[in-house]
């Protein structure tokens, strides 16, 4: 079988060959996601204290970014009222399942760079010499764009729409109690939610290279692209509030214009 691969001819694998390589690529994938999920499920100081619950914080990078920029712009509005949000627990054993389920979700974003190492492998014997040198890069320039996203969703997507949520109340009888599962799930879709939706330069240079969609095509639908970006956000985003909607539409609305510039003419 290895000798079939190696030549780059996919006539001759069998069907039965095809699917045994996918199996080793499955199994290749889900031992990359568990030794990630190990590291992180042993290092839960630096996982909960510092990356989970950082937001939580004031002492938050960008809580700390925004007061100087509001400090050197005299707007002391930007600056954030110190706080340390209290986050609880009320299931047995939810302390244990929380951590490892994050520790799958934090090994799965680790490990994402494996994963689209593997399913490279899995496919290169089907292309030609020209067609591998796209799909590789294709490959490794979604793996940034799944990082940019995750690295905005964490960094500003999410603490801005932890701390309006946190201050927002319907009534001063009703006591603000954040549950730790809440907190955590509210910050895993939000995170991989902008590393998915940050894949739309892909999914736009694959059309434009198939010939649906050109530069032209994308400037002239644009006023409806932002409607279709605000819907996706909304969606994405488990917050019913337009303040958050809007933090989030704004990164993707340069994904935007970033697309068309990459787009075939």
């Amino acid at each position: 079988m290895e000798e079939k691969k190696q030549s780059g001819d996919p006539k001759e694998m069998s069907f039965w060959d095809h699917l045994d390589d996918l199996r080793s690529t499955l199994f290749r994938i889900a031992i990359g996601i568990f030794v990630c999920m190990i590291l992180v499920f042993i290092n839960k100081w630096l996982v909960f204290d510092v990356i989970i619950f950082g937001p939580a914080s004031s002492d938050f990078i960008l809580y700390r970014v925004m007061c100087k920029l509001g400090n050197l712009l005299s707007m002391p509005g930007f600056c954030v009222e110190p706080f340390n949000a209290k986050i609880q627990n009320i299931t047995v054993g939810g302390q244990f399942f929380t951590h490892i389920s994050t520790s799958f979700w934090f090994g799965l974003v680790l490990s994402f760079p494996w994963i689209i190492y593997q399913l490279w492998l899995f496919v290169r014997p089907a292309l030609y010499d020209n067609e591998r040198i796209a799909t590789k890069r294709a490959f490794w320039f979604s793996s940034t764009l799944f990082y940019a996203g995750v690295l905005v969703g964490y960094m500003l997507v999410f603490p801005m729409a932890f701390k309006f949520l946190d201050i927002y109340n319907v009534s001063g009888r009703v006591e603000q109690i954040i549950t730790l599962d809440s907190y955590i799930g509210v910050l895993v879709i939000l995170v991989l939610g902008m590393g998915i939706v940050f894949q739309m330069p892909m999914l736009i240079l694959l059309l434009s290279h198939i010939g649906i969609v050109n530069k032209a095509f994308l400037r002239k639908y644009r006023r409806y692209a932002i409607i279709i970006i605000l819907i996706i956000t909304a969606i994405v985003t488990p917050t019913p509030d337009p303040y958050t909607m809007l933090i989030a539409s704004a990164p993707l609305l340069l994904l935007y214009e970033f697309s068309i510039y990459i787009c075939k003419q």
